[in-house]
């Protein structure tokens, strides 16, 4: 879309900070490049400096710039982004299927983050909760039974940030006939979640994720890294087996600014002979 202003006869810090979102947009202004000083600003635009700097915080509030405490704001440069791919599943479930020496070295810590888990300060919680209504809906269950919860957290070991958090829910009842599965010292888990659940005899056949967002609190954005105005990604993924039984429930949050989403979704073929000889029917629309 071509770079636009507001349209609205907008207040003077709401056209300063137009003005520069759509040099940022042009490429006139890229990444790392500094922004003018506010008196140079409230200079250009014969505001005050508290305008100019109402300016700056809007950009800021965008995820536009950054800027600290003793900082000139520059462009903000964009973190690495990971592409989380509907495709991963099987390949993770490929993966489950090899031997141990091959499933040690390529994990899911690799295929979700594409990063080494030497990169990683990687950290797994066990313990185990009643389901709750939601989830024991889910699973088809009691409220009282018991679920496995295993809480997961990466961090990033150059930077100290968040890199991934997740939080997954297995029935106890599914899992507990292998106690391996039970203790959190396993992790990581060569082949991960598809290979601990092979252990039990169960084979997953069918993954659901459903995607939502939501803004962060405070204490998040400072364990991420936000910026201002960058909400979190919240993807739940649902595990089903050859006869539709939810086995796993996975609940993963990512940034907003370095995520892309990629759903892949196999079409089946046109059968070979199509109705009415291959012509189509009906009225046909004009639009592609």
């Amino acid at each position: 879309m071509e770079p636009r202003p507001t349209v609205v006869p907008p207040p003077i810090q709401l056209r300063i900070a137009d003005d520069i979102r759509m040099q940022i947009e042009r490429g006139e202004l890229t990444p790392g490049d500094s922004l003018p000083t506010l008196a140079e600003l409230a200079d250009r635009w014969s505001c005050s400096v508290g305008s100019a700097r109402a300016a700056i915080a809007l950009l800021k509030a965008q995820g536009l710039i950054s800027s600290g405490r003793g900082k000139a704001p520059v462009v903000r440069v964009p973190p690495r982004k990971v592409i989380r791919s509907s495709e991963r599943h099987q390949v993770e479930k490929d993966l489950a299927a090899r031997p141990e020496a091959e499933r040690a070295v390529v994990g899911e810590a690799e295929t979700n983050l594409n990063m080494q888990i030497s990169e990683q300060e990687f950290r797994s919680r066990y313990d185990q909760v009643e389901a709750g209504r939601e989830l024991a809906d889910l699973f088809r269950i009691e409220p009282a039974d018991l679920l496995l919860r295993r809480r997961y957290d990466s961090n990033d070991r150059a930077t100290g940030l968040l890199l991934s958090s997740s939080v997954s829910y297995m029935p106890v009842a599914l899992v507990s006939s292998n106690p391996a599965l039970l203790d959190e010292a396993n992790e990581p888990w060569p082949g991960g979640t598809q290979h601990q659940l092979s252990t039990v005899g169960v084979e997953i056949m069918t993954m659901i994720d459903e995607v939502t967002a939501r803004m962060p609190t405070t204490a998040e954005a400072q364990l991420w890294g936000l910026p201002d105005g960058v909400p979190l990604i919240r993807c739940r993924r649902i595990s089903l087996d050859a006869d539709e039984r939810v086995v796993e429930v996975c609940d993963a949050e990512y940034p907003a600014d370095r995520t892309e989403l990629r759903f892949v979704t196999p079409l089946k073929p046109w059968p070979k002979r199509r109705p009415n000889g291959g012509k189509p029917s009906g009225r046909q629309g004009g639009r592609p």
